[in-house]
């Protein structure tokens, strides 16, 4: 499934995975988000629900570009740099390229729809 972000101006894609996590933050869309800058490896954001993490791993080693879900805290997370392992990091998809843009500093404005 193809997922079109919509970041500053600036419009990327995405390939969502073939999953139960996947197809419920696609139920979402489309979604206004502003992304937060979390921990100098990823832009985060609150949705508007917690997603189905039905038949998902336990946790994954995030990559840059990664679309994902952080099940504890119930959030998406746009990592722009690789990342160790973690438990509840549910991945939803990857970024065609244009990964860069989430690399500016401070919140960004998004939308996200297919």
């Amino acid at each position: 499934m193809r997922l079109y972000l919509d970041i500053e101006g600036i419009t990327l894609t995405a390939t969502l995975d073939d999953s139960d996590s996947a197809r419920d933050f696609a139920s979402l869309l489309p979604l206004e988000l502003t992304l937060e800058d979390f921990a100098a490896t990823e832009k985060i954001s609150d949705l508007p629900r917690r997603l189905s993490t039905e038949g998902a791993p336990a946790g994954i080693t995030p990559r840059a570009g990664d679309l994902t879900y952080y099940a504890p805290w119930g959030n998406l997370a746009l990592f722009h740099k690789d990342f160790k392992h973690a438990a509840g990091l549910v991945k939803l998809g990857t970024l065609d390229g244009g990964v860069e843009v989430l690399r500016r500093s401070g919140p960004l404005q998004a939308t996200f729809r297919l």
